[in-house]
């Protein structure tokens, strides 16, 4: 991985209806998949809902988080299309590039909470594709991040309280580490990074992917190479790479580039 600047991958869940063929087991519908039974709650657009375990969060995400989430989705006669249960593996997606019904939905529950949404065509797909009707999905939320489509406010430039190393790596820890150990440059890491310009437009980002990223750290930039040096595991750190740590003016993206980086794992 030379983190250059490759086109950022969305990781889209529901988009078109999943083939069952992916979906390694069919997750039976619950009793009241047919319509929303009484008592639901209702909003001004028509989405029903009702919690199924209550969170244990305090905050909830907003229209433009990433969202990590397990779900199902069936329809009304009880057929099931989609489920990030069934394959094993939860779901990260922008909350504001996935269907209205989940766009609004998502946003009234917290971390910890499952909730089932009674999602109404018009707030789907509205007729445009499979799967058609209301749609019934049950989600829980497991975590929510604010999205690297939105730069940092201090993204033009390092703040006052940065750090700065010989070479010019500008650094601040956005959240301290659990490990104890810092990686050599010969190690393997493994990172969730987002990389803006200083114009604020993001170029390339692991987290959007919803997927870390492994590499040997002597592998990429310069600034990269010094600066995860610099952390521990657990740790989430912005740096503020001049063009000479970065790719020298040879490639785009061209100029100071500001990462956020977050220290998974050294191998």
């Amino acid at each position: 991985m030379r983190l250059t600047s490759p086109t950022v991958a969305v990781a889209m869940c529901l988009t078109a209806a999943t083939a069952l063929a992916q979906t390694p087991k069919m997750i039976p519908a619950p009793a009241d998949v047919a319509a929303a039974p009484a008592g639901t709650t209702k909003t001004a657009s028509g989405l029903a809902s009702r919690v199924l375990k209550a969170g244990s969060g305090t905050t909830r995400p907003s229209k433009t988080d990433l969202v990590t989430v397990h779900y199902t989705g069936w329809t009304t006669d009880g057929k099931m299309f989609d489920s990030s249960v069934a394959r094993g593996e939860p779901a990260t997606f922008p909350l504001d590039r996935v269907i209205a019904g989940w766009t609004e939905g998502v946003q009234l529950m917290v971390p910890g909470e499952t909730r089932r949404f009674w999602i109404p065509e018009a707030l789907a797909y509205q007729g445009r594709r499979d799967p058609k009707g209301m749609l019934v999905f049950d989600v829980e939320l497991l975590s929510f991040n604010p999205s690297p489509t939105q730069a940092p406010a201090d993204v033009k430039a390092a703040p006052a309280d940065a750090k700065k190393t010989a070479s010019g790596l500008a650094y601040k820890v956005i959240k301290a580490g659990t490990g104890k150990d810092h990686p050599r440059a010969t190690n393997q890491v493994t990172v969730h990074y987002s990389g803006w310009t200083t114009d604020g437009k993001l170029f390339d980002s692991s987290v959007l992917r919803g997927q870390p990223a492994t590499f040997p750290l002597n592998g990429v930039i310069a600034g990269w190479t010094e600066g995860v040096q610099l952390m521990v595991v657990g740790e989430k750190t912005r740096f503020w790479i001049p063009e000479k740590l970065a790719y020298e003016g040879k490639s785009a993206p061209y100029g100071l580039l500001v990462f956020d980086v977050e220290l998974i794992a050294i191998r």
